[in-house]
């Protein structure tokens, strides 16, 4: 039986390279190529898996932010070699609507003169490139705050498990609020969305997320029952809710159920610190 092929852009990348390692453990053809060989003869791209893009530092780079959310996207969708492609978005799309029900319907709001709305905006237009040009073949998936454990290289959980696991502290002093919340999304139940929504997404955006915000004196409590390490939290902003993001459609469609938060991080401690 012939593999299905899939082509990741951004295979370098958090999210991309642990999704070319999924793909090929399951049977996929993958290929990862670098920005200059994308466009390097005619070959059929198969499914495409649009993980390129910038987080941390787009506010220093707003010209490469732009290039790797909608320039580079343009030039794929205009060549029009793939049998389809999943666009990987955010939900920090619903960031500016505290409080809200996040669905997939719902309009944004957004404002090019707030400089951290580059990345917004950016995000928006290359969902709205895949709506105009896809032809019925490109799909969004926002994704919510993507983590897998303490080896990660960014992140804010990531961190505070490594520092719990590698220093095994009595307690951490953190430069945050116990009233910030955050919805945390694993990185395998991300993958597994990725390919379901390539495999037989019928809709066009997906939110990727758990569907619960979680708080940081709730995430603090459960990493001091996991380790016996107090988290002291240096900050007392009390921010207003964030937007919950809405999972109904991708479990109506697919079935599909992440893990908590809470259980994994428990998890996760309890294996590293047996060690």
């Amino acid at each position: 039986m012939q593999k299905r092929k899939a082509t990741i852009i951004g295979g370098k990348g958090f999210i991309g390279r642990h999704l070319a390692v999924k793909l090929r453990t399951t049977g996929w053809d993958c290929r990862l190529p670098g920005r200059e060989e994308i466009f390097k003869g005619q070959e059929d791209m198969g499914n495409v898996f649009y993980c390129a893009g910038l987080t941390a530092d787009y506010i220093l780079r707003p010209y490469d932010t732009v290039e790797a959310h909608v320039s580079l996207l343009s030039r794929i969708l205009r060549a029009d070699r793939y049998e389809s492609l999943v666009y990987l978005s955010s939900t920090r799309l619903y960031d500016s609507q505290p409080g809200i029900v996040g669905t997939e319907e719902i309009p944004l709001s957004l404002n090019p003169t707030i400089p951290r709305h580059l990345y917004d905006l950016s995000k928006a237009l290359g969902e709205s490139l895949c709506s105009a040009t896809g032809n019925g073949r490109a799909r969004v998936a926002r994704l919510s705050c993507v983590y897998n454990d303490h080896t990660d290289d960014e992140g804010f959980l990531p961190g505070l498990l490594r520092r719990i696991i590698e220093d095994r502290p009595s307690f951490l002093e953190i430069d945050s609020s116990p009233a910030f919340a955050r919805d945390y999304i694993h990185l395998q139940d991300v993958l597994d969305a990725l390919i379901m929504i390539a495999d037989r997404g019928q809709g066009f955006i997906y939110n990727v997320a758990s569907g619960e915000n979680i708080r940081n004196e709730t995430l603090f409590a459960a990493l001091a029952t996991a380790s016996g390490c107090k988290i002291i939290p240096l900050l007392h902003e009390n921010p207003p809710p964030p937007a919950r993001i809405s999972i109904q459609k991708i479990q109506d469609e697919f079935g599909w159920s992440p893990v908590s938060v809470l259980n994994k991080i428990t998890s996760i401690i309890e294996e590293n610190l047996q060690c």
